[in-house]
């Protein structure tokens, strides 16, 4: 794994101009030690007007990115398909990949994407900015501590809202661009933060639908009974069809209070009567501007990715990490086509 010097200002590159790349460049402006030096995109004229403002360059075809020895790192924030080869120039420079969720379009996909990426000697890190909030670092110090006790009912709910606007995006919401509906395009980032905190599903048993208020090839609605592998159960509740949106929910009932985040907050109500609060109040995107977040989660995730180029660690979630959310997904969707229990793969 290769290191940078502590004190040198490193580079990030950005491959992919769309919604989600102004609030990374955003970060990296705000990031200590970091700086934005070149977008990347399909289309030249979208990266223009972002690497202008930032002070950056525009590159025309991702060998030059490959080419540039000043580049320290990219951040990949492509639609999922096609990041198979898309991100090969990058791996034969050996440059580490911050990536945005998901992975890819699917379990299978993705295994490929990381072990490309290990085959390579490259570190990949992908975006799960939920895990950087602060009520989200605190609950996973508590749940870690054991004095909770055992865990034994997970609650997860994503009441998103999503007009038709936002799928009338050439490929939105299609298999063949983003993987599905959803579960890969929203709920994962919330299924994400489950797993860390409450441990890995063994089975589910799901239904998946696409509501009247969407038109479009996946699903906008899921829902799925969880039968965690630590004997834990839980359910899933995931929409975009749920006006006029709400900011997710994760609950988790442990023997000795439950634990509860919502909209940057966590709260635990011990069964002693104690109550305790942790972080602040704040947006999420579940509303119909998906974009309505602060983005000093990515700042967080950018910089932690950083420390792990600078000190040759891993980053906060690694792309094998990540794999976890993958194989849950393909499980509830195998799941919801069958009528099945489904086993989640190990």
């Amino acid at each position: 794994m290769a290191t940078a010097a502590p004190d040198r200002v490193l580079n990030a590159v950005l491959i992919g101009a769309g919604m989600v790349a102004a609030t990374h460049a955003a970060a990296l402006r705000d990031a200590a030690g970091l700086r934005l030096h070149g977008v990347w995109s399909r289309n030249p004229e979208t990266a223009a007007p972002l690497a202008t403002e930032h002070g950056a360059r525009v590159y025309r075809e991702m060998a030059e990115v490959a080419a540039d020895r000043e580049v320290d790192f990219a951040i990949v924030l492509t639609p999922p398909d096609g990041r198979v080869g898309l991100i090969d120039p990058l791996l034969a420079a050996g440059l580490p990949i911050l990536m945005e969720k998901p992975v890819a379009r699917s379990g299978a996909e993705a295994r490929q994407v990381v072990d490309q990426c290990a085959a390579a000697g490259v570190t990949l890190g992908i975006v799960f900015q939920h895990r950087m909030r602060a009520a989200s670092q605190v609950a996973a110090r508590l749940v870690a501590g054991g004095d909770l006790g055992a865990l034994g009912l997970v609650e997860i709910a994503v009441p998103w809202w999503r007009d038709q606007s936002y799928y009338d995006a050439p490929g939105r919401g299609s298999f063949a661009r983003d993987g599905g509906g959803v579960l890969i395009s929203q709920a994962i980032h919330t299924l994400d933060l489950a797993l860390s905190l409450a441990g890995s599903v063994a089975s589910v048993q799901a239904m998946t639908a696409t509501t009247r208020f969407h038109t479009m090839e996946a699903e906008d609605f899921a829902t799925a009974g969880l039968r965690f592998a630590n004997g834990a159960v839980g359910s899933l509740f995931a929409s975009t069809a749920s006006f006029p949106g709400a900011a997710e929910r994760i609950t988790l009932q442990f023997d000795r209070a439950s634990l509860h985040l919502e909209a940057g907050i966590m709260t635990v109500l011990h069964r002693d009567g104690r109550v305790e609060t942790h972080g602040e109040t704040a947006t999420t995107g579940g509303g119909a501007d998906p974009m309505a977040f602060t983005h000093a989660w990515h700042q967080g995730v950018i910089e932690d990715f950083a420390d792990a180029i600078r000190h040759g660690r891993d980053p906060m979630v690694t792309g094998r990490a990540a794999l976890a959310v993958h194989d849950l997904i393909d499980a509830i969707t195998q799941s919801a086509r069958t009528g099945q229990t489904t086993e989640v793969p190990r």
